[in-house]
């Protein structure tokens, strides 16, 4: 499925207070024994520092010469509102402690509530959910920090050699089904999934059909170890009800077999704003086909502010593709995750809410191991909530809202 960014890379700044020197009495931490001189520009660090502690009884510690003029050394609070009156000092700043980037719960999972899943445990130290899930896409970063990413269960379908993403999509869904609960980036709805790589895009995101067979081919093949497969992806096609063999459908026959084999497969509705009858694998009935969500703050309820992109909080996505063939809803829009480069990203589309649901699906497989595709897909429709508004639902049909409290 071809897709554009609707959003710019997520990034997040460190603010430190800074006081002028008329102001270092009033805002001196009380106790901070750290501080960082910031000198005049053209100062002689060194030669100031040394005598500059000797006059204020400090201990310096650093001496900074190139990116700035100046020196950290631990001193009184006293000491330090002395010397911010010296000429040849900036300004004087306590110094603090810098940690890792802290986690975020993104929108989406925070939607499905997924940081109440007894399997899930989010905030818990390195939760692995024991499921694998294969991500039929662009590939992944394979040695992304914030997934678990199996190498060895790696396949490139595609142009190349290696299952290394080329493009962020797949890397964006994997993190949505099992970004780490790591105190870093995001955290998914089945964190520390196992995530078998399978490339059937290219870096362009476009591929062929005999391509995605193949992916599709090789995750049957490991069927007894891939528990869920993750297909972001469509073209046109329909339903013959008859697993292809009607009207000649190689990938349909494929993913029958696939799901004969235990795998459970979920799969993007499309993003044309249609009905999901004419876009194929979303037309399939073996198969968990979700619709996008708009949903801007995690919440229930409507009215929060679009963030990056319009579109009405808590209703259907206007991209969205619906009809009798979507099975759930999950949020799609503003959704923040993994990225290439080992960092993260904010896009939009039923691409985006198909994982959430592929991470429903292993948490449910993680405590029911012997059921079903179809009992998974009853399960997590059983388990939905119609907690959404549905006023510009075209079809009429109110889809159930993935929800994964109790699993």
């Amino acid at each position: 499925m071809r897709k554009t960014p609707l959003a710019v890379l997520f990034a997040s700044s460190l603010a430190l207070a800074v006081f002028p020197a008329s102001a270092v009495s009033a805002a001196a931490p009380d106790p901070v024994s750290g501080y960082i001189v910031v000198l005049e520009d053209d100062a002689n660090a060194p030669a100031l520092a040394q005598t500059q502690a000797q006059a204020h009884d400090a201990t310096v510690d650093q001496v900074y010469t190139h990116a700035l003029r100046g020196y950290s050394a631990k001193m009184s609070a006293k000491a330090a509102a002395e010397l911010a009156k010296d000429p040849t000092v900036q300004f004087v700043q306590p110094d603090r402690t810098v940690t890792t980037a802290v986690q975020t719960l993104p929108t989406g999972i925070n939607r499905v509530d997924a940081e109440l899943s007894p399997t899930a445990a989010i905030n818990n130290v390195d939760t692995r959910v024991n499921v694998d899930v294969a991500v039929i896409d662009t590939g992944i970063q394979l040695n992304h920090p914030d997934l678990n990413v199996y190498t060895a269960g790696a396949r490139n379908c595609n142009t190349g050699t290696s299952a290394n993403d080329g493009n962020g999509h797949g890397t964006h869904v994997a993190g949505t089904i099992g970004a780490l609960d790591n105190n870093n980036q995001v955290v998914g709805v089945a964190p520390g999934a196992r995530l078998w790589p399978v490339r059937v895009l290219g870096n362009t995101g476009s591929g062929t059909w005999a391509q995605v067979i193949c992916g599709i081919d090789y995750v049957t093949a490991n069927a007894s170890q891939i528990e869920v497969a993750n297909m972001s992806l469509g073209g046109v096609g329909t339903d013959d009800n008859n697993c292809g063999n009607s009207n000649n459908d190689a990938m349909h026959r494929a993913i029958c077999a696939a799901v004969r084999a235990g795998v459970t497969f979920v799969v993007a509705a499309g993003n044309n704003n249609g009905n999901s009858a004419n876009s194929v694998p979303a037309a399939y009935d073996e198969v968990i086909t979700v619709s996008a969500l708009a949903d801007f703050n995690g919440l229930p309820g409507g009215g929060a502010a679009p963030t990056c992109r319009t579109d009405v909080d808590d209703t259907l996505a206007d991209f969205s593709n619906d009809g009798a063939d979507v099975d759930l809803i999950a949020p799609g829009v503003c959704i923040l995750s993994t990225w290439t480069g080992s960092g993260v990203n904010t896009i939009s589309g039923t691409s985006m809410a198909s994982p959430h649901v592929a991470g429903g699906a292993a948490l449910y497989k993680a405590n029911n191991p012997g059921a079903s595709p179809a009992a998974v897909k009853a399960s997590l429709q059983a388990t939905g909530t119609l907690n959404w508004n549905n006023v510009d639902d075209y079809d009429g049909i109110k889809e159930r809202l993935l929800y994964v409290a109790g699993y």
